[in-house]
């Protein structure tokens, strides 16, 4: 499953279909971070138990769902949206697609029905690797790369089958694996 194009910010992991890793099995990771220092993304299809309300109880009409964005920091609340004309000082990981931003802005936009969820994705940690990591795994095709995707796909809350999405959108050569069963001794 080689992968052919390299990480980089704002491109997209997708774990190979056998990964026991239940932090990343079936997984479709946005990368926001990648160098010599490491890497740092978010899980897009992993939705948490909460809505943004039980971890913000100050915003109201908040009932956004959160994602776990990984293993790491789960006391950190991070965002990704494509709105940058109504939330300034977000970095542009990809054309249209921004990390962060004036987070008191987004609170007032989420109060006041300002955003809708297929603006915005709120993840509770993040997935991170050190120096060399995440390159030794995609080594061992653990991982594909991809840059071949929509907006709309990054904010979807179809989980269930974003991953079999993603994985057919790269094409032919990959579009078999969407359908190996997650458990192959179960086939």
């Amino acid at each position: 499953m080689l992968s052919l194009i390299a990480p980089d910010a704002g491109r997209l992991l997708i774990s190979e279909p056998f990964m026991l890793d239940p932090n990343f099995k079936r997984s479709v990771l946005i990368l926001t971070e990648y160098g010599d220092e490491g890497a740092m993304g978010f899980v897009l299809n992993h939705e948490s138990e909460y809505l943004l309300g039980d971890l913000l109880p100050d915003i109201q009409y908040s009932e956004f769902p959160v994602y776990v964005g990984g293993p790491v920091g789960n006391d950190t609340l991070h965002f990704i949206h494509c709105v940058p004309d109504k939330i300034e000082g977000g970095i542009e990981l990809a054309d249209g697609i921004y990390w962060g931003g004036d987070f008191e802005t987004v609170k007032d936009l989420v109060s006041n029905y300002g955003l809708s969820e297929g603006e915005i994705k709120f993840f509770v940690g993040y997935s991170g690797w050190v120096a060399g990591q995440l390159d030794a795994e995609i080594g061992s095709d653990a991982w594909i790369v991809t840059d071949k995707y929509t907006p709309e796909i990054l904010f979807t809350h179809d989980e269930q089958n974003l991953w079999k999405d993603v994985v057919k959108s790269l094409g032919q050569r990959y579009a078999h694996i969407a359908n190996f069963p997650e458990n192959p001794e179960l086939n």
